[in-house]
């Protein structure tokens, strides 16, 4: 794997049920768009935010151990990038813990920003959700 400072990060999670069987997508690239890493993870029954934003925090602790200083994150979620750059508020008791440590990891980077972009545009990380939730179920 390249080393790689500023990293553009697209995450997915979806769940099957809503709290059902879930799971998260994150696809790494570097600046000039070079695919640095895949990776997903199964997340057991939760709800379609909460693989929202474990998608986040699993890509930030990725991006952490990759040395990286600047990210710059693509959600298909409006809900959460809203709640993320604190348009929103986070009420749900399910959700804040996972706010609340993604605050805490984003201190480890000099910028982290997130936007959102439609379905169409976040295809890679959606596919790897629907690999990893086709495969056991």
């Amino acid at each position: 794997m390249r080393k790689s400072t500023e990293v553009t990060i697209y995450t997915d999670g979806g769940s099957r049920g809503n709290p059902g069987p879930a799971a998260c997508g994150i696809v790494i690239f570097d600046t000039s768009g070079k695919l640095l890493k895949i990776h997903a993870k199964y997340l057991g029954n939760v709800t379609n935010n909460q693989a929202e934003y474990e998608g986040v925090v699993t890509a930030l602790r990725i991006a952490q151990a990759m040395a990286v200083k600047k990210v710059k994150f693509y959600l298909d979620s409006e809900l959460i990038v809203k709640q993320l750059t604190g348009i929103y508020k986070t009420k749900s008791s399910n959700i804040t813990p996972l706010k609340t440590t993604i605050d805490k990891l984003i201190r480890n980077f000099d910028n982290v920003s997130f936007q959102h972009v439609v379905r169409e545009y976040n295809k890679f990380a959606d596919k790897l959700v629907n690999i990893v939730l086709d495969a056991r179920y």
